[in-house]
Protein backbone atom coordinates (compact mmCIF):
# COMPACT_ATOMS: atom_id res chain seq x y z
CA UNK A 1 0.00 0.00 0.00
CA UNK A 2 1.72 3.35 -1.20
CA UNK A 3 1.39 6.27 1.55
CA UNK A 4 -1.27 7.67 -0.51
CA UNK A 5 -3.79 4.75 -0.07
CA UNK A 6 -2.37 4.91 3.43
CA UNK A 7 -3.60 8.47 4.26
CA UNK A 8 -6.77 7.86 2.29
CA UNK A 9 -7.65 5.02 4.34
CA UNK A 10 -6.53 6.86 7.82
CA UNK A 11 -9.39 9.62 6.22
CA UNK A 12 -11.90 7.29 5.60
CA UNK A 13 -11.54 5.51 8.72
CA UNK A 14 -11.79 8.64 11.09
CA UNK A 15 -14.66 9.73 8.90
CA UNK A 16 -16.70 6.21 9.67
CA UNK A 17 -15.42 6.48 12.95
CA UNK A 18 -16.89 10.04 13.42
CA UNK A 19 -19.82 9.30 11.56
CA UNK A 20 -21.18 6.50 14.08
CA UNK A 21 -20.23 8.92 17.25
CA UNK A 22 -22.51 11.32 15.57
CA UNK A 23 -25.04 8.76 14.78
CA UNK A 24 -25.27 7.46 18.34
CA UNK A 25 -24.54 10.80 20.35
CA UNK A 26 -27.40 12.99 21.30
CA UNK A 27 -26.96 16.35 21.74
CA UNK A 28 -28.01 16.55 25.23
CA UNK A 29 -26.36 15.53 28.22
CA UNK A 30 -27.52 12.03 29.45
CA UNK A 31 -30.20 11.17 32.08
CA UNK A 32 -27.62 9.98 35.15
CA UNK A 33 -29.53 10.98 38.33
CA UNK A 34 -31.87 8.70 39.94
CA UNK A 35 -35.69 10.57 40.33
CA UNK A 36 -36.14 10.73 44.12
CA UNK A 37 -39.94 8.97 45.06
CA UNK A 38 -41.74 11.90 45.97
CA UNK A 39 -44.93 11.12 45.54
CA UNK A 40 -47.63 8.43 44.39
CA UNK A 41 -49.54 7.79 41.14
CA UNK A 42 -52.97 8.86 42.88
CA UNK A 43 -51.13 12.18 43.55
CA UNK A 44 -52.54 15.11 42.29
CA UNK A 45 -48.81 16.33 41.76
CA UNK A 46 -48.06 13.13 39.90
CA UNK A 47 -50.44 13.98 37.22
CA UNK A 48 -49.04 17.72 37.86
CA UNK A 49 -45.60 16.50 37.04
CA UNK A 50 -46.28 14.27 33.98
CA UNK A 51 -48.91 17.01 32.19
CA UNK A 52 -46.13 20.34 33.13
CA UNK A 53 -42.82 18.75 33.51
CA UNK A 54 -42.55 15.98 31.07
CA UNK A 55 -45.31 16.32 28.39
CA UNK A 56 -48.09 17.70 26.78
CA UNK A 57 -51.48 18.30 29.17
CA UNK A 58 -53.66 15.64 30.62
CA UNK A 59 -57.40 15.77 29.09
CA UNK A 60 -60.41 14.49 29.93
CA UNK A 61 -62.84 12.86 28.12
CA UNK A 62 -61.08 10.36 25.77
CA UNK A 63 -61.89 6.59 25.81
CA UNK A 64 -59.12 3.98 24.47
CA UNK A 65 -59.86 0.68 23.49
CA UNK A 66 -57.38 -2.64 22.84
CA UNK A 67 -57.15 -4.23 20.34
CA UNK A 68 -55.27 -7.74 20.27
CA UNK A 69 -53.39 -8.96 17.59
CA UNK A 70 -53.75 -8.51 13.64
CA UNK A 71 -57.31 -10.19 13.19
CA UNK A 72 -58.40 -7.32 15.71
CA UNK A 73 -55.92 -4.85 14.72
CA UNK A 74 -55.98 -4.15 10.93
CA UNK A 75 -59.85 -4.62 10.13
CA UNK A 76 -60.84 -1.68 12.48
CA UNK A 77 -57.62 0.33 11.14
CA UNK A 78 -59.12 -0.31 7.35
CA UNK A 79 -62.52 0.66 8.48
CA UNK A 80 -61.44 3.85 9.97
CA UNK A 81 -59.70 4.37 6.55
CA UNK A 82 -62.04 3.67 4.44
CA UNK A 83 -64.50 5.89 6.51
CA UNK A 84 -62.10 9.06 6.48
CA UNK A 85 -64.48 11.95 5.01
CA UNK A 86 -61.53 14.59 5.69
CA UNK A 87 -57.99 13.55 6.32
CA UNK A 88 -56.02 10.13 6.58
CA UNK A 89 -52.90 10.73 8.73
CA UNK A 90 -50.39 7.37 8.74
CA UNK A 91 -46.83 7.45 10.29
CA UNK A 92 -45.56 4.29 10.62
CA UNK A 93 -41.84 2.27 11.13
CA UNK A 94 -42.90 -0.51 8.94
CA UNK A 95 -44.49 -1.28 5.86
CA UNK A 96 -43.77 -3.90 3.72
CA UNK A 97 -45.11 -5.64 0.42
CA UNK A 98 -47.44 -8.27 0.68
CA UNK A 99 -50.92 -8.72 1.39
CA UNK A 100 -51.57 -6.49 4.01
CA UNK A 101 -49.51 -3.95 2.44
CA UNK A 102 -51.30 -3.99 -0.88
CA UNK A 103 -55.00 -3.86 1.44
CA UNK A 104 -53.48 -0.62 3.29
CA UNK A 105 -52.07 0.74 -0.05
CA UNK A 106 -55.80 0.02 -1.79
CA UNK A 107 -57.55 1.44 1.22
CA UNK A 108 -55.23 4.75 1.17
CA UNK A 109 -55.43 4.85 -3.09
CA UNK A 110 -59.07 4.52 -2.51
CA UNK A 111 -60.01 7.72 -0.22
CA UNK A 112 -57.23 9.66 -1.95
CA UNK A 113 -59.24 9.35 -5.68
CA UNK A 114 -62.42 10.34 -3.52
CA UNK A 115 -60.82 13.51 -2.36
CA UNK A 116 -59.62 12.64 0.91
CA UNK A 117 -56.38 14.67 1.90
CA UNK A 118 -54.59 11.23 2.55
CA UNK A 119 -50.48 11.96 3.81
CA UNK A 120 -48.27 8.83 4.42
CA UNK A 121 -45.25 9.28 6.39
CA UNK A 122 -43.24 5.55 6.03
CA UNK A 123 -39.08 5.48 7.96
CA UNK A 124 -36.76 4.83 4.94
CA UNK A 125 -35.24 2.14 6.68
CA UNK A 126 -37.95 0.04 8.72
CA UNK A 127 -39.82 0.28 5.54
CA UNK A 128 -37.53 -0.93 2.90
CA UNK A 129 -38.79 -4.26 2.42
CA UNK A 130 -42.05 -1.94 0.77
CA UNK A 131 -41.89 -2.64 -3.22
CA UNK A 132 -41.32 1.17 -5.35
CA UNK A 133 -44.49 0.00 -7.08
CA UNK A 134 -46.18 0.00 -4.57
CA UNK A 135 -45.51 3.38 -3.22
CA UNK A 136 -46.09 4.67 -6.96
CA UNK A 137 -49.36 2.87 -6.77
CA UNK A 138 -50.27 5.38 -3.93
CA UNK A 139 -48.83 8.28 -5.19
CA UNK A 140 -50.74 7.81 -8.43
CA UNK A 141 -54.22 7.77 -7.04
CA UNK A 142 -52.85 11.22 -4.84
CA UNK A 143 -51.93 9.94 -1.58
CA UNK A 144 -48.54 11.85 -0.78
CA UNK A 145 -46.24 9.62 0.26
CA UNK A 146 -42.58 10.88 2.03
CA UNK A 147 -39.77 8.93 3.82
CA UNK A 148 -38.27 9.61 6.75
CA UNK A 149 -34.70 10.45 6.76
CA UNK A 150 -33.97 8.67 3.34
CA UNK A 151 -30.22 8.30 2.52
CA UNK A 152 -28.87 11.64 1.33
CA UNK A 153 -24.87 13.03 1.63
CA UNK A 154 -26.33 15.62 3.75
CA UNK A 155 -28.09 13.58 5.76
CA UNK A 156 -25.54 11.08 6.89
CA UNK A 157 -25.62 12.74 10.49
CA UNK A 158 -29.07 11.89 11.22
CA UNK A 159 -28.99 8.21 9.18
CA UNK A 160 -29.62 6.66 13.11
CA UNK A 161 -32.34 8.90 14.10
CA UNK A 162 -35.52 6.78 12.77
CA UNK A 163 -39.07 7.25 13.51
CA UNK A 164 -40.52 4.22 15.47
CA UNK A 165 -43.91 5.85 16.14
CA UNK A 166 -47.03 3.69 14.97
CA UNK A 167 -49.99 6.59 14.48
CA UNK A 168 -52.70 6.72 12.18
CA UNK A 169 -55.47 9.51 12.76
CA UNK A 170 -58.62 9.77 10.53
CA UNK A 171 -60.76 13.27 10.06
CA UNK A 172 -58.62 14.35 13.14
CA UNK A 173 -61.22 12.32 15.45
CA UNK A 174 -59.74 8.55 16.02
CA UNK A 175 -56.57 7.67 16.26
CA UNK A 176 -54.33 4.61 16.52
CA UNK A 177 -51.56 3.44 18.01
CA UNK A 178 -49.37 0.98 19.35
CA UNK A 179 -46.78 -1.88 18.00
CA UNK A 180 -48.06 -3.24 14.76
CA UNK A 181 -46.61 -2.73 11.61
CA UNK A 182 -47.89 -3.25 7.95
CA UNK A 183 -46.24 -6.16 7.75
CA UNK A 184 -47.17 -10.20 7.05
CA UNK A 185 -46.15 -11.17 10.79
CA UNK A 186 -48.15 -9.27 12.02
CA UNK A 187 -51.40 -10.59 10.14
CA UNK A 188 -53.56 -13.60 12.35
CA UNK A 189 -53.83 -14.07 15.65
CA UNK A 190 -50.46 -15.25 17.03
CA UNK A 191 -51.37 -18.74 16.31
CA UNK A 192 -48.24 -19.48 15.31
CA UNK A 193 -44.11 -18.40 15.30
CA UNK A 194 -45.03 -16.99 12.08
CA UNK A 195 -48.24 -14.94 13.56
CA UNK A 196 -46.97 -12.43 16.33
CA UNK A 197 -48.33 -10.84 19.25
CA UNK A 198 -49.24 -7.45 19.35
CA UNK A 199 -51.64 -4.94 20.85
CA UNK A 200 -53.01 -1.70 18.76
CA UNK A 201 -55.55 0.75 20.58
CA UNK A 202 -58.08 2.63 18.99
CA UNK A 203 -58.68 6.31 20.47
CA UNK A 204 -61.51 8.83 20.43
CA UNK A 205 -61.32 12.08 22.17
CA UNK A 206 -59.72 15.14 22.84
CA UNK A 207 -55.73 13.49 22.85
CA UNK A 208 -56.57 12.72 18.99
CA UNK A 209 -55.39 16.28 18.75
CA UNK A 210 -52.27 15.94 20.55
CA UNK A 211 -51.66 12.55 18.66
CA UNK A 212 -52.11 14.53 15.15
CA UNK A 213 -50.17 17.40 16.60
CA UNK A 214 -47.37 14.39 16.76
CA UNK A 215 -47.48 13.24 13.34
CA UNK A 216 -47.81 16.36 11.85
CA UNK A 217 -44.64 17.80 13.74
CA UNK A 218 -42.79 15.06 11.91
CA UNK A 219 -44.78 15.76 8.50
CA UNK A 220 -43.14 19.49 8.59
CA UNK A 221 -39.89 17.97 9.13
CA UNK A 222 -40.01 16.09 6.23
CA UNK A 223 -41.95 18.14 3.78
CA UNK A 224 -41.78 21.49 4.95
CA UNK A 225 -45.47 21.80 4.79
CA UNK A 226 -47.64 23.00 7.71
CA UNK A 227 -51.03 21.05 8.17
CA UNK A 228 -53.36 22.44 10.07
CA UNK A 229 -57.70 23.83 9.71
CA UNK A 230 -60.64 21.85 10.80
CA UNK A 231 -59.93 18.93 8.35
CA UNK A 232 -57.21 18.40 10.48
CA UNK A 233 -58.03 19.76 14.16
CA UNK A 234 -61.54 19.91 14.30
CA UNK A 235 -63.40 20.43 17.24
CA UNK A 236 -63.22 17.45 19.76
CA UNK A 237 -65.93 16.57 22.01
CA UNK A 238 -65.74 14.52 25.46
CA UNK A 239 -66.46 10.97 24.28
CA UNK A 240 -65.65 8.72 27.69
CA UNK A 241 -64.13 9.09 30.92
CA UNK A 242 -60.74 8.60 30.51
CA UNK A 243 -57.65 10.94 31.37
CA UNK A 244 -54.94 10.94 28.20
CA UNK A 245 -52.10 12.13 27.10
CA UNK A 246 -49.83 11.85 24.20
CA UNK A 247 -46.23 11.92 24.81
CA UNK A 248 -43.44 12.33 21.67
CA UNK A 249 -39.48 12.06 22.00
CA UNK A 250 -36.83 12.60 19.30
CA UNK A 251 -33.66 13.59 19.25
CA UNK A 252 -34.21 16.80 18.44
CA UNK A 253 -36.62 17.74 20.78
CA UNK A 254 -35.66 16.07 24.68
CA UNK A 255 -33.53 13.54 23.34
CA UNK A 256 -34.40 11.45 26.55
CA UNK A 257 -37.71 12.56 27.59
CA UNK A 258 -39.46 9.32 27.12
CA UNK A 259 -37.12 7.83 29.54
CA UNK A 260 -37.82 10.64 31.83
CA UNK A 261 -41.51 9.91 32.29
CA UNK A 262 -41.14 6.04 32.10
CA UNK A 263 -38.78 6.68 35.23
CA UNK A 264 -41.30 9.35 36.78
CA UNK A 265 -43.73 6.84 36.67
CA UNK A 266 -41.83 3.83 37.98
CA UNK A 267 -40.13 5.75 40.88
CA UNK A 268 -44.24 6.94 42.06
CA UNK A 269 -44.79 3.41 42.12
CA UNK A 270 -46.18 1.76 45.30
CA UNK A 271 -48.26 -1.21 44.38
CA UNK A 272 -47.20 -2.70 41.11
CA UNK A 273 -45.28 -2.42 38.02
CA UNK A 274 -46.31 -4.56 34.90
CA UNK A 275 -44.27 -4.35 31.70
CA UNK A 276 -44.64 -5.56 28.72
CA UNK A 277 -41.91 -4.99 26.32
CA UNK A 278 -40.22 -6.68 23.11
CA UNK A 279 -36.67 -5.26 23.01
CA UNK A 280 -36.33 -4.83 26.85
CA UNK A 281 -32.13 -3.73 26.94
CA UNK A 282 -32.60 -1.46 29.92
CA UNK A 283 -29.58 1.06 30.85
CA UNK A 284 -28.07 1.41 34.62
CA UNK A 285 -30.69 4.13 35.55
CA UNK A 286 -33.88 2.50 34.58
CA UNK A 287 -32.29 -0.74 36.24
CA UNK A 288 -31.50 0.87 38.88
CA UNK A 289 -35.18 2.58 39.03
CA UNK A 290 -36.82 -1.10 39.07
CA UNK A 291 -34.67 -3.02 41.46
CA UNK A 292 -35.22 0.58 43.90
CA UNK A 293 -39.20 0.01 43.22
CA UNK A 294 -38.70 -3.80 43.89
CA UNK A 295 -36.64 -3.34 47.25
CA UNK A 296 -39.44 -0.99 48.37
CA UNK A 297 -41.89 -3.68 48.40
CA UNK A 298 -43.51 -3.02 44.78
CA UNK A 299 -44.46 -6.23 42.87
CA UNK A 300 -42.47 -6.00 39.76
CA UNK A 301 -42.82 -8.06 36.85
CA UNK A 302 -41.51 -8.15 33.09
CA UNK A 303 -42.95 -9.65 30.02
CA UNK A 304 -40.44 -10.48 27.03
CA UNK A 305 -39.79 -12.41 24.45
CA UNK A 306 -38.48 -16.44 24.10
CA UNK A 307 -36.95 -18.19 22.10
CA UNK A 308 -39.03 -16.65 19.20
CA UNK A 309 -37.50 -13.67 18.76
CA UNK A 310 -36.76 -11.48 15.33
CA UNK A 311 -33.45 -10.39 16.82
CA UNK A 312 -31.82 -13.03 18.81
CA UNK A 313 -28.42 -10.60 19.93
CA UNK A 314 -31.39 -8.55 21.33
CA UNK A 315 -32.60 -10.96 23.72
CA UNK A 316 -28.78 -12.08 24.74
CA UNK A 317 -27.79 -8.95 25.48
CA UNK A 318 -31.37 -8.16 27.59
CA UNK A 319 -30.41 -11.36 29.46
CA UNK A 320 -27.12 -10.28 30.35
CA UNK A 321 -28.46 -7.62 32.18
CA UNK A 322 -31.35 -9.68 34.13
CA UNK A 323 -29.11 -10.45 37.55
CA UNK A 324 -29.58 -7.38 39.47
CA UNK A 325 -33.56 -7.69 38.90
CA UNK A 326 -33.52 -11.23 39.53
CA UNK A 327 -31.84 -10.98 42.98
CA UNK A 328 -34.07 -7.80 43.86
CA UNK A 329 -36.86 -10.09 43.09
CA UNK A 330 -38.12 -8.95 40.25
CA UNK A 331 -40.44 -11.82 37.84
CA UNK A 332 -38.94 -11.59 34.19
CA UNK A 333 -41.10 -13.99 32.26
CA UNK A 334 -40.47 -15.20 28.32
CA UNK A 335 -43.62 -15.60 26.31
CA UNK A 336 -43.47 -18.90 24.48
CA UNK A 337 -45.99 -19.14 21.55
CA UNK A 338 -44.55 -16.68 18.75
CA UNK A 339 -42.62 -13.17 18.61
CA UNK A 340 -43.70 -11.20 21.44
CA UNK A 341 -43.88 -7.30 20.10
CA UNK A 342 -45.94 -5.65 22.51
CA UNK A 343 -45.01 -2.53 24.67
CA UNK A 344 -46.79 -1.99 27.51
CA UNK A 345 -46.96 -0.49 31.10
CA UNK A 346 -49.20 -0.77 33.78
CA UNK A 347 -48.39 1.18 36.81
CA UNK A 348 -50.38 0.62 40.68
CA UNK A 349 -53.19 -0.14 38.35
CA UNK A 350 -54.09 4.02 37.29
CA UNK A 351 -51.62 4.57 34.78
CA UNK A 352 -51.37 2.78 31.44
CA UNK A 353 -48.71 3.87 29.11
CA UNK A 354 -48.82 2.15 25.46
CA UNK A 355 -47.24 2.60 21.65
CA UNK A 356 -43.98 2.57 19.79
CA UNK A 357 -41.40 2.38 22.83
CA UNK A 358 -38.80 -0.09 24.17
CA UNK A 359 -37.01 -0.03 27.16
CA UNK A 360 -33.70 0.40 25.05
CA UNK A 361 -31.02 2.91 24.37
CA UNK A 362 -32.59 3.37 20.44
CA UNK A 363 -35.93 4.21 22.05
CA UNK A 364 -35.24 6.49 24.62
CA UNK A 365 -32.27 8.28 23.10
CA UNK A 366 -32.05 7.68 19.20
CA UNK A 367 -35.90 6.98 17.66
CA UNK A 368 -38.40 9.24 17.40
CA UNK A 369 -40.93 7.72 19.54
CA UNK A 370 -44.59 8.61 20.64
CA UNK A 371 -46.52 6.38 23.59
CA UNK A 372 -50.58 7.09 24.85
CA UNK A 373 -50.48 7.39 28.46
CA UNK A 374 -53.94 6.69 30.05
CA UNK A 375 -54.58 7.78 33.33
CA UNK A 376 -57.73 5.55 34.04
CA UNK A 377 -58.19 2.26 36.52
CA UNK A 378 -60.89 0.46 34.64
CA UNK A 379 -58.24 0.92 31.48
CA UNK A 380 -55.33 -0.04 33.68
CA UNK A 381 -58.06 -3.66 35.02
CA UNK A 382 -58.22 -4.70 31.05
CA UNK A 383 -54.27 -4.02 30.65
CA UNK A 384 -53.71 -6.13 33.40
CA UNK A 385 -56.01 -8.88 32.54
CA UNK A 386 -54.42 -8.83 29.16
CA UNK A 387 -50.79 -8.69 30.49
CA UNK A 388 -51.77 -11.86 32.90
CA UNK A 389 -53.42 -13.68 30.06
CA UNK A 390 -49.83 -13.84 28.01
CA UNK A 391 -48.24 -14.22 31.48
CA UNK A 392 -49.82 -18.05 31.39
CA UNK A 393 -47.99 -18.45 27.97
CA UNK A 394 -44.94 -17.63 28.90
CA UNK A 395 -41.83 -19.30 31.63
CA UNK A 396 -40.58 -17.40 34.38
CA UNK A 397 -36.79 -17.13 34.62
CA UNK A 398 -35.74 -17.77 38.21
CA UNK A 399 -32.67 -16.45 39.91
CA UNK A 400 -31.24 -19.89 39.94
CA UNK A 401 -32.10 -21.14 36.10
CA UNK A 402 -30.54 -17.54 35.12
CA UNK A 403 -27.24 -18.56 37.25
CA UNK A 404 -27.18 -21.79 35.99
CA UNK A 405 -27.18 -20.90 32.08
CA UNK A 406 -23.79 -22.27 30.52
CA UNK A 407 -20.08 -20.01 30.81
CA UNK A 408 -20.42 -19.96 26.97
CA UNK A 409 -23.51 -18.61 27.18
CA UNK A 410 -23.24 -16.24 29.79
CA UNK A 411 -20.01 -15.00 28.06
CA UNK A 412 -22.12 -13.76 24.73
CA UNK A 413 -24.97 -12.68 26.71
CA UNK A 414 -22.83 -10.20 29.05
CA UNK A 415 -20.62 -9.44 26.10
CA UNK A 416 -23.31 -8.78 23.81
CA UNK A 417 -25.35 -6.58 27.12
CA UNK A 418 -21.62 -4.14 27.09
CA UNK A 419 -22.79 -2.92 24.18
CA UNK A 420 -26.35 -2.74 24.12
CA UNK A 421 -26.23 0.86 23.06
CA UNK A 422 -25.40 -0.46 19.46
CA UNK A 423 -28.42 -2.81 19.29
Amino acid sequence: MTRKQVILATVLATLLVGLIFINFSGPERKVETDIQHLYTVDDPQFLRAMGLLMGPSIVPGNTATELINGDQIFPAMLQAIRGAKRTVLFETFIYWSGEIGNEFAEALSERARSGVKVHVLLDWVGSAKVDDALVEKMKSAGVEVRKYHPLRWYTLDRLNNRTHRKLLIVDGQVGFTGGVGIAPPWTGNAQDPQHWRDSHFRVEGPVVAQMQSVMLDNWAKTTGKVLHGADYFPALQPVGNQHAQMFASSPNGGSESMLMMMLLAITAATRSIDIANAYFVPDDITRRALVTAAKRGVRVRILVPGEHIDTATVRRASRGLWGELLEAGVAIHEYQPTMFHCKVMVIDGLMTSVGSTNFDVRSFRLNDEANLNIYDAGFAARQTQVFEADLRQSRRVTLQAWQSRPFTEKLHEHALAAFGHFL
